[in-house]
């Protein structure tokens, strides 16, 4: 496997180009297969967790054509076949192919779903979105099972909780089925709107994505239809605190300020200076780090996927700080290797308590998930001496070229191939 080393202390000067938003891009390649008619989808990032989708769809039939950061997904022969296992184990959002299929052939079997072991993240929501569309669910052998006795139905379907992955499965499902569909308590991550945005192109008729009350008419005509993805805010959070933990100024060409200002608001209060430029944002710090408090909630609230690397800067401001999680039970996986760098963490059940302020060391770790590997990217920037990073092939999902584009800014960042 591959690692990364990483010699600490160089403050990072120049312009990163955001890519496209990977959590918005992995909907829009399932959502191509409600179409016999192709979907062109532009800005994609070039990442392991697109190219497995992509090649999931292949695997229903699709034919796709690639082309740098653009894809043309043709789904016209796409069949409600079995995808195996070993196929889709890497990656959580093969579940978000279970709607399409359903939709389209009125049955789907969909392997149940791999990904970062960050906690259990249950299907039961998405599941359940599409019984009371009128699907009938069970779990064989591993498999999602999905069947409609008879089309699926316009109906009212109220979410316990505002999930991104249940909104977005059941707003793709309710484009087929008979009559008006209400989606209540859902989830308003641009990534959803950005969803919507995506079938509306392709002929569905979505209104209020991005507020708690989505309206879909069903029975949807589909046309051929282009898309572009919008850029990454989690890339562009972290790329934000890549020039706030080294004390530098970076440039983010394509971020996106409305889409982040919870974190914004996060960065100033730990005095760093944020203002937009003609082509995205500007990040810079040039005064001692202060600490704050952040609570990670639904958007518009503080992101769980930017939680890791605010601790990586907490750790480097005088005080202490709170960080607490509430999305994901299992997310403070990379405190054990934090502590490796000197950092001074303690866990009080869904709450780090983060004694900030002693200085980090290179060390040798070890990578768990996607946002803690990138988490100690930006620790390992701002240590003294050399941090090596062991199983980055998580980044590798999830961020396009982070060691070049690091390195165009100044960083001292080699990849060491396995």
């Amino acid at each position: 496997m591959d690692r990364l080393k990483i010699t600490g202390g160089q403050a990072l000067r120049g312009t990163v180009t955001i890519a496209g938003a990977k959590n918005a891009a992995l909907p829009q390649i399932a959502a191509a297969l409600l179409s016999p008619h192709p979907v062109a989808l532009s800005n994609l990032p070039l990442v392991s967790d697109v190219e497995n989708m992509l090649r999931v769809a292949e695997l229903y039939g699709a034919a796709v054509t690639r082309n740098a950061h653009s894809a043309t997904i043709d789904a016209g022969l796409v069949a409600a076949r079995e995808v195996s296992y070993e196929t889709v184990r890497k990656m959580r959002a093969t579940v978000l192919f279970l709607g399409p299929l359903l939709a389209r052939f009125g049955e789907a079997r969909v392997s149940l779903p791999g990904g970062c072991a960050i906690g259990a993240r249950p299907v039961d929501m998405h599941l359940k979105a599409l019984e009371m569309l009128g699907a009938e669910i069970g779990i064989e052998n591993g498999l999602i099972v999905a069947r409609t006795p008879n089309s699926l139905r316009g109906t009212r379907v109220i979410l316990s909780s505002p999930s991104v992955g249940a909104t977005e499965t059941a707003m793709m499902a309710a484009t087929a089925a008979r009559g008006e569909t209400e989606i209540l308590n859902a989830a308003r991550e641009p990534e959803v709107a950005d969803l919507a945005a995506c079938l509306n192109a392709m002929g569905a008729k979505i209104e209020g994505a991005g507020t708690h009350r989505i309206i879909i008419e069903g029975n949807t005509g589909w046309r051929a239809a282009v898309h572009q993805v919008i850029p990454d805010r989690i890339e562009a959070g972290t790329y934000a605190v890549a020039a706030a933990i080294t004390g530098g100024m970076l440039e983010l060409v394509n971020a996106r300020m409305e889409n982040l200002a919870a974190m914004i608001q996060a960065l100033e209060v730990m005095g760093v200076n944020v203002w937009p430029s003609d082509r995205g944002l500007v990040i810079s710090r040039n005064a001692p780090l202060r600490t704050a408090d952040l609570t990670t909630e639904p958007y518009p609230g503080f992101p769980t996927d930017l939680q890791a690397q605010f601790m990586a800067l907490a750790c480097c401001a005088e005080g202490t700080s709170l960080i607490r999680e509430t999305i994901f039970e299992n997310r403070f996986m990379h405190v054990p290797e934090l502590t490796r760098l000197g950092a001074d963490i303690a866990l009080q059940g869904t709450t780090a308590v983060v004694r900030g302020g002693k200085p980090l060391k290179g060390a040798q770790v070890m990578a768990t998930d996607l946002r803690a590997s990138v988490c100690l990217v930006l620790a390992a920037l701002a240590a003294k001496g050399e941090t090596v990073i062991n199983r980055v092939y998580h980044i590798d999902r999830g961020y396009e070229q982070l060691d070049r584009k690091l390195a165009l800014c100044g960083a001292k960042i080699e990849r060491l191939r396995a």
